[in-house]
């Protein structure tokens, strides 16, 4: 069992990181943070196996709490280990801008040689990872994340602002950064040019972040869902969707309603058709049509029923029995006219996925009884 020490711990990267590392049973949690006093931190390095060093400044009162907040506390850690004689793996949380000529660049840039040095004075294994921009949930908006902003404000009807859409942002996403650092733990790091790295980050300009988060807002109305092919926007959307306010998690969607039931579309897709749940009262049949390249499947999923099919110019009917006991799809083959049929005494709901969005130009929906 591992005693495995976070500091910052409730920050967006020491929240994520803690409640992966919760999961595993392998491991025994210490955190410290801001709000913690300095001896939870000493009494937690005398007894820690591996250290995940989160703790920093970035937003700062005055210029001297980057070097006190970054610099200064990590040379406290090593310092302490050193003095504690104890040889213990670290990871270091730093930035993309310790390659800069700023004061937080500055801190940063102290804060690894500090490690480094640590490393080489005692064999100790030690993982640097300067990272990039980050997203993903919890990440706090309206501070130093243009993603987290981007996010918050569009989910919750406010303004955003981009002064220059085509600003490129290299990002990586939370997920993934926490998967190197639980890597770095087992021993499996990815290390180039002397620095740990996330193997996977994501370049794209502003104002194409900007677009598809308002899309990921507009798919309520228009029913779509992004591009899941897509690992940027995969993971966009699911940061997206933890910034929904609370009262603001279901959406409702227009259900077409007559004597018979209703029928309600729930996903439109250029690329992956269209799904939409079916409601017929018992007794009552729908369809009798068929299409020359449109294609469907139904799955009932409450009720029962007879689903039956004709082949254009033949005369033999086939049938299916549905029901929501026994969840099995049917394709719907083209050049049959078909119908389903509540056989039942109770409603009857239809899961039915076709291939294309209903077109109503072209809509290739032709009717025959069956």
């Amino acid at each position: 069992m591992k005693i495995v020490l976070v500091t910052g711990s409730a920050g967006f990267v020491g929240k994520n990181l803690v409640e992966t590392l919760r999961l595993r049973n392998d491991v025994t949690l210490t955190t410290f943070d801001i709000e913690d006093h300095y001896s939870i931190l000493d009494k937690a390095l005398a007894t820690s196996d591996f250290v995940f060093h989160l703790a920093g400044v970035n937003r700062p009162q005055n210029e001297e709490e980057f070097r006190t907040g970054n610099a200064g506390l990590t040379e406290e850690i090593v310092g302490a280990l050193q003095q504690q004689g104890r040889v213990v793996p670290i990871v270091l949380c730093s930035s993309t801008q310790a390659a800069q000529d700023n004061p937080y660049g500055a801190s940063k840039r102290q804060a690894e040689e500090a490690v480094f040095a640590y490393g080489k004075a005692t064999g100790s294994p030690v993982f640097v990872f300067r990272l990039p921009n980050l997203f993903g949930k919890w990440c706090r908006p309206n501070y130093n994340s243009a993603v987290a902003t981007f996010c918050h404000n569009i989910a919750n009807d406010l303004p955003i602002q981009i002064n220059n859409p085509n600003q490129t942002m290299t990002l990586a996403y939370i997920d993934d950064v926490v998967a190197a650092f639980i890597a770095a733990l087992d021993g499996k790091t990815t290390i180039h040019d002397g620095y740990a790295v996330v193997e996977l980050v994501h370049t794209i300009n502003l104002g194409a972040i900007a677009d598809l988060i308002q899309g990921f807002k507009n798919s309520r109305f228009d029913l779509s869902i992004p591009d899941m092919s897509d690992l940027f926007a995969k993971k966009l959307y699911s940061t997206y969707l933890s910034y929904l306010p609370t009262e603001g998690f279901s959406y409702p969607l227009k259900m077409n309603v007559d004597t018979r039931g209703s029928f309600t579309e729930f996903i439109r897709t250029p690329d992956r058709g269209q799904v939409s749940i079916n409601i017929s009262k018992p007794g009552i049949t729908k369809g009798n049509h068929w299409h020359h390249s449109k294609n469907e499947k139904f799955l009932v999923v409450s009720g029962s029923g007879v689903i039956r099919f004709r082949k254009i110019g033949c005369h033999k009917i086939i049938e299916y029995s549905v029901s929501g006991e026994k969840l099995e799809v049917v394709d719907i083959p083209t050049g049959y006219t078909h119908n389903i049929s509540n056989t039942g005494e109770n409603d009857m709901v239809t899961v039915m996925w076709v291939n294309e969005p209903f077109n109503s130009e072209v809509p290739d929906t032709f009717f025959q009884p069956v």
